[in-house]
């Protein structure tokens, strides 16, 4: 297709990135936490209290789409939250589950697996190497160009016992250990035995991520409203011995979720709850935009109802307006202070030598 009619057809709104998302109407939450109330990963599920409980996603959204199962809650029922923290690129799982026979006793695939699938950026598409669309591609080079690079499939162990917590189905072992991974479980499980288990993760979703390292990797960007597709699904053996599952409980209500990030659902990262904030909060970013010209622009980024901003930029000179472009007349190091005011109150924000300009 024609570059300028792909072009007209975005222009139009004849396409959306939502169009890729299994379960369409659907969309579940992905709760914000307070810088100052990041969970702690160790396996204590206090850290969640806060999360009102519209965040949890139970047993119900899940669908046996490979043996048409319907789901005892008496034989196996999970509850899974998610979070995010403005500013890292990070997100936080509580899985929560009780299963009547945990699966765990040998060291290969073979055991009770929450399987996540993440795709950062909404890019959508298959990324695991038997669904590539040139079939005529090596399946080898296919798996270390193209397995897990753009979305990626975690088959996380629960729990993981004398093995690492999650098997990265890709070419991108790495992605799973720190500083892009970190994970712990609580529990008194015994192979063969029935029982509750918590597990508690976060990852690092990436827009890229290859088999040569991090070196070349990209990070999803998060941000306040931002959708992007995960899915999971819980496989869940009875049975040691048997190499086939007794279910696969599925999110997305689609099997092939697991290789293809079309398949995935609308989550979508929250504002932050009101009872976290202030009612005005000041709060502004800049970016210089010709450094000979000692050019800035100056973005507000303040919360609640604004009616009035004043800027100071630190150089005697001001401007009331939302998001002004100043030009400084001399280098200097500013002290550059936003105010602001509301029906419902005031704030300001100073920044300290962050703009300097030679």
């Amino acid at each position: 297709m024609p570059y300028w009619i792909l072009l007209l057809i975005v222009l139009l709104g004849l396409t959306s990135p939502t169009t890729a998302i299994e379960r369409p109407g659907v969309e579940f939450k992905i709760f914000q936490f307070p810088p100052n109330a990041i969970p702690r990963i160790d396996g204590d599920t206090a850290d969640w209290n806060l999360v009102p409980p519209g965040y949890a996603i139970g047993t119900d959204q899940l669908r046996d789409t490979v043996g048409n199962q319907s789901l005892n809650p008496k034989d196996l029922d999970v509850r899974v939250r998610l979070g995010w923290v403005k500013g890292l690129n990070r997100l936080y799982f509580l899985y929560e589950a009780y299963d009547d026979y945990w699966d765990f006793s040998r060291s290969d695939l073979h055991n009770d697996i929450f399987e996540v699938v993440v795709d950062g950026d909404l890019s959508g598409g298959p990324f695991i190497k038997q669904m590539h669309p040139y079939k005529a591609l090596n399946v080898w080079d296919a798996h270390f160009l193209f397995h897990g690079v753009h979305a990626q499939n975690y088959h996380i162990f629960t729990p993981a016992e004398g093995k690492d917590w999650a098997m990265v189905w890709g070419c991108q072992p790495w992605i799973k250990e720190l500083p892009w991974a970190n994970a712990a479980y609580s529990h008194q499980l015994k192979p063969g035995g029935s029982g509750r288990l918590v597990l508690e993760f976060w990852i690092t979703p990436f827009d890229y991520a290859g088999c040569e390292g991090p070196v070349r990797a990209v990070p999803s960007e998060l941000w306040e409203n931002k959708v992007i597709g995960i899915s999971w699904s819980v496989l869940d053996y009875d049975d040691s011995k048997s190499e086939r599952y007794k279910g696969f409980w599925n999110l997305s209500h689609k099997t092939t979720m697991y290789g293809n990030a079309s398949d995935a659902v609308a989550f979508r990262l929250m504002p932050l709850e009101s009872k976290f904030r202030k009612p005005v909060e000041a709060q502004w970013s800049f970016q210089v935009l010709d450094r000979a010209r000692r050019a800035v622009a100056f973005k507000d980024l303040s919360h609640g109802g604004i009616s009035t901003w004043r800027w100071d930029f630190g150089d005697g000179k001001t401007s009331n307006e939302q998001h002004p472009v100043h030009v400084y007349e001399k280098p200097g190091e500013y002290v550059v202070v936003l105010e602001v005011e509301g029906p419902k109150g005031s704030s300001k924000r100073a920044k300290v030598w962050d703009v300097s300009l030679k």
